[in-house]
């Protein structure tokens, strides 16, 4: 098992799972945070930390796609360690629907 991060996180960008980690295993995009899948030791301290819960076990169904999406990304944007400010207008996106389709971008994030 390991825990990913999903569709909600996109546009949201919450941080507070990243200063919790005891592993290390974000990784920043331009607009979400991944979890690398074979660095997660599944302790769950992320979950409950995200203000939009965002974070999965991917033991839930239906999370196929988002297992993927996370390891894929997390080979290529740069790892994430210290929590950095949420955009300005993070509460605005929180919980909108379709917002892969409309927002997601492969872009990199800053990183540490």
């Amino acid at each position: 098992m390991t825990y990913v991060v999903v569709e909600n996180c996109i546009k949201c960008k919450y941080m507070d799972c990243v200063e919790v980690c005891p592993v290390d295993c974000f990784y920043e995009g331009e607009n979400m945070l991944v979890i690398h899948p074979d660095e997660c030791i599944d302790c769950g301290v992320c979950e409950p930390e995200c203000p939009a819960e965002a974070i999965k076990p991917d033991t839930e169904s239906g999370l196929d796609k988002w297992l993927e999406l996370n390891a894929e990304y997390a080979k290529s944007w740069p790892n994430i360690t210290a929590k950095k400010d949420a955009p300005g207008d993070a509460k605005e996106f929180d919980g909108k629907p379709d917002k892969f389709e409309k927002f997601f971008s492969p872009n990199p994030g800053e990183g540490d």
